[in-house]
């Protein structure tokens, strides 16, 4: 199973969501976070991880003939022993990494394809003509996850038809101070399937930091983890386009909210508590 996680304007916490969403899914054979972002990786420095193995070896590897366990041979353990593949800082190596690995048929399509293996891609921010398109395109599941200022909602509102076509399944998950998540979804027309609380403690457990092990059950796990179970029920399906609830989002323009809706299971409902951002 592939799981995309990405955004379409600024930093609402993409890594650290990711990160906590393969923590808390529920049991698999095996899981794995890759590091997919464009702009380069956080993880290897969050966590003071070498420079190797990770999305640079793992590229390399794949211009050989395919190993059988191609992607577990290029992973690195974090604390509580999350394998993960962390990609370079600088934008240019891990752009030219995904241009390897991001096409169907890669050692990471291989990997998800496995009985029982889930792979999370945390693709950063997607903008137009990504090297990470092609991981949207063979996903099971993708995650878009905005905050909800006025100027974040316009580029959500510009690519969510795209967007959500493209996936077998399309998730709507905000973060952040900004609109209420009932005006988002009143607006967009479209079912928000959870909203990232303003969590810092948890925040910092996730980001390299080793803190009290309560502190790690706060808003942000508990709703990693009620996204997890439900993606791993397979609850949810994309939309067909619809007309929008809504008239327009404050600082978007009528003609750019798509009609456009997403169907989810019926139990979803928001979790956590809309307010300040949480970190990359």
């Amino acid at each position: 199973m592939l799981i995309v996680l990405t955004s379409v304007k600024g930093s609402p916490g993409v890594t650290t969501f990711t990160v906590a969403l393969a923590a808390n899914w529920p049991a698999t054979i095996r899981r794995v976070v890759v590091e997919c972002d464009p702009a380069g990786g956080d993880l290897g420095q969050r966590f003071g991880l070498a420079r190797s193995p990770g999305l640079l070896s793992l590229a390399a590897a794949a211009r050989q003939p395919i190993e059988a366990n191609a992607v577990w041979n290029h992973t690195q353990l974090l604390a509580d022993g999350l394998p993960v593949v962390p990609g370079p800082a600088g934008g240019p190596q891990a752009r030219a990494a995904l241009g390897t690995l991001a096409p169907a048929g890669s050692p990471l399509h291989r990997a998800a394809r496995e009985p029982g293996v889930v792979v999370f891609a945390d693709c950063g921010r997607l903008d137009p003509g990504s090297p990470a398109e092609p991981m949207i395109r063979q996903a099971d599941a993708l995650l878009l996850i905005s905050g909800t200022h006025s100027d974040e909602l316009a580029h959500l509102a510009a690519r969510l038809h795209e967007l959500g076509r493209v996936a077998a399944r399309s998730f709507l998950v905000l973060a952040g101070q900004g609109h209420p998540t009932k005006e988002v979804e009143q607006e967009l027309g479209i079912p928000v399937m959870a909203r990232i609380p303003y969590d810092p403690t948890a925040a910092t457990s996730l980001t390299g930091h080793v803190i009290p092990g309560r502190a790690r059950k706060g808003g942000l796990v508990r709703t990693a983890v009620e996204v997890a179970r439900t993606l791993a029920a397979g609850g949810a399906s994309i939309g067909t386009p619809g007309p929008a609830v809504g008239q327009h989002v404050p600082g978007v323009p009528p003609q750019r909210v798509p009609a456009y809706g997403v169907r989810i299971a019926p139990d979803l409902h928001e979790v956590g508590l809309p307010g300040e951002e949480v970190s990359r």
